[in-house]
């Protein structure tokens, strides 16, 4: 049931090695669990519902609001049963779900068979438009309630859904539900771990809207008050969770408009962890905080996403023209000096079946990039190629460097629109606005290479922001989910790469280096390869 999905295990706590604490985050009562509050920065997320939020700003908030069937190991990125007593099957399409028993939501209700499946029809159900909705494509029924859009971007819509719940969904008993996937597909217990399939209280599906802003969760953490939209989100510890308790007794979200504001509170001392660093100010993080500053091998990607929908870009020699004319080292060295890697596929170098330099178009050669331009007909006299990035992030520079290229090898003008916060950049590619090429990022929802294919490159997926559309691709997905082990997956998931690197629906740009600082207030800092910072396992003086 599980595989070896990535090459190499993580180191993934940094103790603070500091003879005495300056300030008072926090102490520790006689059995070392560490009290008081943690402080980290968070930019606003998008939602707080599981079924909607697909963004890292929002599931950093979810993660310590609810669990899930598996969690993810933080120093071998494994599967391990979390709610879930057993997932089993014989067939790899047919599986049965056991659930531990004694769990709640925070209001009282039981975390059962029932919360699972309410949560996961409501998350498929067409007219509740929610983001993960995607994910449970695979699910017996999905078909009939999330119905196919019949020309993608086109002027036809989806037709409305005949029912409202997934036939592939049955509960056995309190405990015990049986999900029928329309296909096998063996990473299914890998899968579920992502937060789009965590279970959904009652309450909330009844008034999703407030649940939103009030989440009901059944994790570790529950929130304290509401989200104070641009200002602040606060979570508790739960009393209603039976699980292992999280280390701070609580944490505050402590939400920036920009990362360079954020990095001037940490230097305050008003913050005591940011998951990430202003690229500019590395160097001078590096010199403050010496052991208090952590890195590892990353496996996010940045890139820059072209929009199919728009006829400028629709030939994919002008999208390989594009990223031929990009000197993607140089703008590692120049903006984030040299320390992410250049990117030369699209699954993460350290992810078990990742192959470096599949991507003949990652590499710098302009004079191909202008016989590639000038084959597709040439780009429009007087048009400026508009790039696209949210703002407050840092990602001003290395676009504008990605511009600069591009007009010295091709001629090609350019202009920047950076003045979108996150959650408003993420409206304009969901609603499919963007006007020229556009910088987003991925990283992993599960620690299976897959993770990196089919979210956002098969048809009609949700965080498919290019709107690419290519049968043999998606084929090739279905025979990877079939084969009998993920071992053996990996061969076809390698060829639907392998396409990728052809049409260049997005161009990789890099794989960045991840980098958190924390305060002396920290006792161990834990990231998690897969999740990424883990404020609840963070513990404080």
């Amino acid at each position: 049931m599980r595989g070896k999905f990535l090459k190499v295990a993580v180191a993934a706590t940094a103790t603070a090695m500091l003879a005495t604490a300056c300030g008072g985050g926090g102490s520790s009562d006689a059995d070392g669990d560490a009290s008081g509050t943690l402080r980290v920065y968070a930019s606003e997320p998008a939602y707080l519902l599981p079924s909607n939020a697909d963004d890292e700003p929002s599931i950093y908030v979810i993660r310590q609001l609810y669990r899930g069937l598996v969690k993810y190991n933080a120093e071998t990125s494994e599967s391990e049963m979390d709610l879930a007593e057993s997932i089993t099957s014989d067939d790899q399409k047919l599986w049965t779900i056991k659930l531990k028993d004694g769990y709640t939501f925070d209001n009282g209700e039981p975390v059962d068979a029932d919360s699972f499946i309410r949560s996961w029809n409501f998350a498929a159900y067409a007219p509740n438009a929610q983001n993960n909705g995607y994910f449970m494509k695979r699910i017996a029924g999905i078909d009939e309630v999330l119905p196919k859009d019949p020309d993608g971007e086109g002027p036809a819509e989806a037709p409305a859904p005949t029912v409202e719940t997934m036939s592939g969904l049955t509960k056995v008993d309190d405990l015990t539900f049986t999900v029928e996937l329309k296909e096998p597909f063996t990473g299914f217990p890998t899968i579920v771990g992502y937060s789009g399939f965590f279970p959904m209280a009652q309450a909330c599906v009844d008034d999703a809207d407030a649940c939103n802003e009030t989440p009901i969760g059944n994790g570790p953490y529950k929130i304290d008050g509401s989200w104070e939209h641009d200002v602040e989100i606060n979570l508790v510890r739960s009393e209603t969770w039976k699980g292992e308790p999280g280390k701070p007794e609580a944490i505050n979200y402590r939400i920036f408009a920009d990362v360079d504001g954020a990095y001037a509170a940490f230097q305050a001392g008003e913050l005591d962890v940011m998951y990430t660093i202003p690229p500019a100010r590395f160097k001078d993080a590096k010199a403050s905080y010496g052991d208090r500053l952590y890195e590892q091998a990353g496996d996010s990607l940045n890139y820059v996403g072209m929009p199919l929908y728009d006829d400028s870009f629709k030939d994919k020699r002008i999208r390989q023209a594009i990223s031929l004319a990009i000197d993607r080292q140089s703008i590692v060295d120049a903006v984030f000096d040299g320390r992410w890697t250049p990117a030369t596929g699209f699954v993460a170098p350290i992810f078990e079946g990742a192959r470096e330099g599949i991507c003949a178009y990652c590499e710098k050669d302009v004079e191909k990039a202008k016989e590639l331009l000038a084959a597709a007909g040439g780009w429009p006299e007087g048009k400026k190629l508009t790039l696209w990035a949210n703002a407050g992030a840092g990602h001003d520079a290395w676009l504008q460097a990605v511009g600069d290229q591009v007009k010295a090898a091709l001629g090609i003008d350019y202009e920047l629109k950076v003045n979108l916060q996150f959650a408003e950049y993420l409206d304009v590619a969901d609603n499919r606005e963007f006007t020229g090429p556009f910088r987003l990022g991925w990283g992993p929802d599960y620690p299976f290479l897959e993770t990196y294919l089919t979210p956002l490159y098969s048809t009609g997926n949700d965080s498919n922001n290019s709107t690419f559309s290519n049968p043999e691709f998606d084929n090739l997905l279905k025979q990877g989910d079939a084969a009998p082990t993920m071992e053996e997956a990996i061969t076809f998931y390698q060829q639907a790469e392998d396409i990728l690197a052809e049409e260049m629906p997005v161009i990789p740009m890099f794989w960045r280096k991840e980098a958190a600082v924390y305060s002396e207030n920290v006792d161990a800092f834990v990231w998690n390869q897969v999740m990424g910072a883990d404020y609840g396992a963070t513990s404080l003086k």
